[in-house]
C-alpha cells in the first residue's frame, strides 16, 4: 500500500510542478484520488505527517525573532482578526441557517460560533511552504504572516486547554526554567559537528526536548517544538541546523498533504457545505488586508501577507474533530471542513505563485500611505550614493562585500532581510541595511534615485534573484548585474533574463579552491 502512496504522490507532484504549481497541490489531489479509489489514511502515514509538522514548527522557531511577537501589529493584528472573523462568520452562518441552507439547520448558535472559530485560522504549514518556495520567508510580509500564525497557534493552545478541560500538569510550571538550559543546549550544538549528529540533535530537540516534553506536562506538542527552536534561534549554527533538517522535513510534509485528502471520504452534502465555507474565504482575506492596512503597512506588504494567509487551516480539522468527540458537532462537518481546507489550498497555491503579478496590477488602484506615515518597520530605504550594491548578505554575499571593499573602498552597501543579521554585520563594521530586495517599491526608489554601477544578486534562492533581476530590468537599469545560482539550469535562466554574469556557486567554489592552492602553495608542476 505504501508503494501506491509513493507512486501517486510523485506523479501528481511532478505534474503539478510541470504546470508551474507548487507540488503540494499535486499531493492534495493525489490524496483525494486515492480516497476515491478506496484507499485510506494509515496510522504510519498520520504519524509521519505529524512528525513533519513538528519539524516544520521547530525550523520556524530557528528563524524567528521573539521580539517580532511583541510588536502590536503582530499580537494586536492576530487578536483583532480572530475576533472579527469569528464574529462575522457566526452572523453569516446564522443568517444562512435561518434561510435553511444545508446542514447548518441542525446547529445552534454555540455550534455555529465554534464552526466560525475553526474557520478563522490560517494554515501554518501552507504559508511556510509558500514563503519558502518563493524565497521570501524573511521578507517584511513573510515575517508579518509568520508572527500572525504563531499567535494563532497560541490561541489554539488556549482553546484546546479550555475546551477539553485538560489543565496542564503542575509540572508545566517547570517549562519556565527552560531558558536556564539554553547555555547547555548551545554547547552541545557547538560540539554536534556538521553531519549526521547535527541532524540527530535537531530531531532530538524538536521531537523529544520540545514536543515530547510539552506533551508530557499537558501542553500542545507542536508549541513545544516551536519554542525549542526559538530558544536556539540566536545560535550561529541555527541556520545550518535548519538546512540540515530541510530535506527530511520536506519529505515528511508530503505525508501531511497526502493525508488531508485521505482522511475523509467526500460526500455530496459535505462538498456543498465546503463550497459555502469557500465563499466565506474572500471575507477572511479582506479582513486581513484591512487590519494590515490599519497598522500602516504598504500595499505590497498588506496584499502579499493577505495572499499568504488566504486559506483555511488544518487546525479547523482538529477543532471539528474535538467538537465531534465531545458531541458538539455532527460528524458530517468533519468532511465539510476537510474538503474546505483542501480546496482553499488548491485556490491559494496558484494565487501565491503569481502574487507579485497580482500586486503589480492591484497597486494601480489601491491607495498607498505617504512614505513618512508608513509603519516604521515597512518604510522605504535611502541607500545614499553607493556605487556597488550586494543583495543578500549570507556567506557568499559577505565574502563578496569584504573583497569589494578592499578593492574599491567604502563604495559598497549590503542589503539583508534579517534584522538580526544586519546588526551582526554592523557590529563587524560593514555597511549593511535592512531591506527586502524582492520588493518592487524598494527597487523603484533605489534605481531611480541613485547612480549604482554594479549590483550583485547573492540571495540563496534562485527565484528571489530572478525576481529582483526582473525588477531591475523593468526600470531600465544601465549598470552591470551579477548573480549566483546553485544549479546549471538556474544559471541558464539568469543568462536568458539578461544578467551580465551568472555564477554556479558549486563550480566557482571548486575553481576558486584550485586558484587559491596555486597562488599560495606554488606547486612545482609543469603545465601541459
Amino acid at each position: 500500500m505504501e508503494l501506491v502512496y509513493i507512486i501517486a504522490a510523485f506523479l501528481a507532484g511532478f505534474i503539478a510542478l510541470r504546470c508551474k504549481l507548487p507540488p503540494l497541490v499535486g499531493f492534495l489531489i493525489a490524496g483525494f484520488a486515492l480516497n476515491s479509489a478506496g484507499y485510506h489514511s494509515t496510522e504510519v502515514l498520520t504519524s509521519l505527517a505529524d512528525l513533519g509538522v513538528t519539524l516544520l514548527l521547530f525550523s520556524i522557531g530557528l528563524k524567528l525573532d521573539v521580539k517580532t511577537l511583541l510588536a502590536k501589529e503582530i499580537w494586536g493584528g492576530a487578536t483583532l482578526h480572530n475576533l472579527l472573523s469569528t464574529g462575522l462568520f457566526t452572523l453569516i452562518l446564522l443568517a444562512l441557517k435561518q434561510l435553511g441552507i444545508g446542514m447548518l439547520v441542525e446547529l445552534d448558535i454555540m455550534q455555529l460560533a465554534l464552526l466560525a472559530f475553526a474557520l478563522s485560522f490560517s494554515s501554518t504549514v501552507f504559508a511556510i511552504k509558500a514563503l519558502q518556495e518563493k524565497g521570501e520567508l524573511n521578507a517584511t510580509y513573510g515575517t508579518l504572516a509568520i508572527g500572525i500564525l504563531v499567535m494563532q497557534d497560541v490561541f489554539a493552545v488556549i482553546f484546546l486547554t479550555v475546551s477539553t478541560g485538560k489543565i496542564p500538569e503542575i509540572t508545566a510550571l517547570g517549562l519556565f526554567a527552560l531558558p536556564l538550559l539554553r547555555p547547555s543546549l548551545f554547547k552541545i550544538l557547538d560540539r554536534a559537528g556538521h553531519g549526521e549528529m547535527l541532524v540527530l540533535y535537531g530531531i532530538f530537540l524538536a521531537l523529544v526536548a520540545g514536543a515530547g516534553l510539552f506533551e508530557a506536562v499537558g501542553m500542545k506538542a507542536d508549541l513545544g517544538a516551536l519554542i525549542m527552536g526559538m530558544m536556539l534561534a540566536a545560535h550561529p549554527k541555527a541556520s545550518e541546523l535548519s538546512k540540515s533538517l530541510f530535506n527530511l522535513k520536506e519529505l515528511l510534509l508530503v505525508c501531511f498533504f497526502l493525508n488531508i485528502g485521505l482522511s475523509e471520504e467526500p460526500t455530496v452534502n459535505g462538498f456543498l457545505m465546503a463550497m459555502v465555507f469557500i465563499l466565506l474565504l474572500p471575507i477572511k482575506g479582506v479582513l486581513y488586508y484591512v487590519i494590515f492596512n490599519l497598522f500602516r503597512f504598504r500595499v505590497r506588504t498588506s496584499l502579499l501577507g493577505t495572499l499568504t494567509l488566504f486559506n483555511y487551516s488544518e487546525f479547523g480539522l482538529i477543532v471539528s474533530g474535538l467538537a465531534y468527540n465531545m458531541g458538539l458537532l455532527p460528524g458530517s462537518f468533519l468532511v465539510a471542513i476537510a474538503i474546505a481546507v483542501s480546496i482553499s489550498f488548491l485556490l491559494a497555491a496558484p494565487l501565491n505563485s503569481i502574487s507579485h503579478r497580482i500586486y503589480k496590477d492591484a497597486s494601480k488602484w489601491l491607495k498607498e500611505y505617504e512614505p513618512e506615515k508608513l509603519n516604521a518597520g515597512d518604510r522605504l530605504i535611502d541607500l545614499g550614493d553607493k556605487k556597488i550594491m550586494i543583495l543578500g548578505m549570507g556567506r557568499i554575499g559577505t565574502g563578496a562585500y569584504d573583497e569589494l571593499v578592499q578593492r574599491y573602498g567604502q563604495q559598497v552597501i549590503g542589503i539583508e532581510t534579517r534584522e538580526d543579521s544586519v546588526q551582526g554585520h554592523r557590529d563587524e563594521g560593514r555597511n549593511v541595511i535592512h531591506g527586502d530586495a524582492t520588493d518592487p517599491d524598494f527597487w523603484a526608489r533605489v534605481i531611480s534615485r541613485h547612480n549604482t554601477e554594479l549590483i550583485l544578486l547573492a540571495m540563496p534562492h534562485s527565484q528571489a534573484n530572478s525576481f529582483a533581476l526582473e525588477q531591475i530590468r523593468e526600470r531600465n537599469y544601465q549598470g552591470k548585474i551579477a548573480a549566483i545560482a546553485k544549479y546549471s539550469d538556474d544559471v541558464d535562466l539568469l543568462n536568458e533574463m539578461g544578467v551580465d554574469a551568472a555564477f554556479n556557486i558549486y563550480n566557482e567554489a571548486g575553481s576558486g579552491f584550485a586558484r587559491h592552492v596555486c597562488e599560495h602553495l606554488s606547486p612545482q608542476i609543469k603545465p601541459l
